[in-house]
């Protein structure tokens, strides 16, 4: 009778699919590949999660980022001030006070510039770092355009009516008008507008008072004044100017010609006119007494 052999060469159905794994691609570059990375950064993180080996690190890339930010092409050796004044240069110096040499990456720009920018004599300023090590502030200063004389004193006021700085004394300014009154710093383009309608009677002006913080007075030699309403008032003065030129106005013995009413603008004449015009009508109403 003949033997029968039960011993099977086939692979089992188990080693038969792991074959044919180990043949794919991704497989076997998973191993080749990913299996030693895996280890590596396993191991590398078990290094850096201990203490003293992640401060080393640390360490090493603050020197490594010191070595780079302090090299001479990124230091900055000293500041340019343009646009401003002597004074004002001294101020943005000193409001900055930054300490030379200093690297460009310790300078935080947007923050230096609002600080500039908030000086009362500064309008707007730009930094910039130019070749050289120069940091550069350009400025654009506020221009005086009104003296307020206010409770703390003389202040100079800009086209906005934002206070430049104190005036230690008027004749320092000539050429500025000086307005008064509480509020009066509100409203300063419309005063810089009388100021302007007034070029007229310039030699006679002496400024502005704002009344009730609603209105303004016009204040001339000899204690002459032009009240002017609530609205319109730039028209109203140019009313009067235009009254004056016809009639000589603000030559006669006035002591305010009162706009308040534009419909009925009305004349104040001073104590000695009074008397005198009553005493002329009494002559002419025959009382010689």
């Amino acid at each position: 009778m003949q033997q029968v052999n039960r011993s099977d060469p086939a692979p089992s159905r188990l080693r038969y699919r792991m074959q044919r794994l180990m043949l794919t691609p991704v497989y076997r570059r998973l191993l080749r590949v990913g299996l030693p990375l895996a280890i590596v950064l396993g191991g590398g993180a078990l290094w850096v999660s201990q203490p003293e080996n992640l401060d080393r690190i640390k360490l090493t890339w603050s020197d490594l980022v010191a070595q780079v930010q302090e090299r001479p092409e990124f230091m900055v050796k000293l500041m340019a001030v343009d646009g401003a004044s002597d004074k004002v240069a001294e101020r943005v110096r000193a409001q900055l006070a930054v300490d030379f040499p200093i690297s460009s990456f310790d300078l935080d720009l947007d923050t230096m510039r609002k600080t500039v920018a908030d000086l009362p004599a500064v309008k707007s300023a730009r930094l910039h770092i130019r070749q050289g090590g120069v940091l550069q502030v350009a400025v654009v200063e506020r221009v005086p355009r009104m003296l307020w004389r206010s409770e703390a004193g003389l202040v100079l006021l800009d086209e906005e009516g934002v206070a430049v700085g104190p005036a230690t004394d008027r004749a320092a300014h000539p050429d500025l008008a000086v307005m008064a009154g509480e509020g009066a710093d509100k409203v300063v383009p419309e005063a810089i507008a009388l100021i302007e309608a007034a070029q007229p009677i310039k030699a006679r002006l002496r400024g502005l008072a704002r009344r009730g913080e609603r209105r303004w007075d016009v204040v001339l030699d000899r204690g002459q004044r032009i009240m002017l309403p609530e609205t319109g008032a730039v028209r109203a003065l140019e009313r009067a100017i235009a009254m004056d030129d016809a009639v000589d106005l603000f030559a006669r013995d006035l002591e305010a010609v009162d706009l308040r009413l534009p419909q009925r603008p009305t004349l104040r004449m001073t104590d000695n006119a009074a008397q005198e015009l009553r005493r002329i009508k009494k002559i002419e109403a025959g009382d010689q007494g």
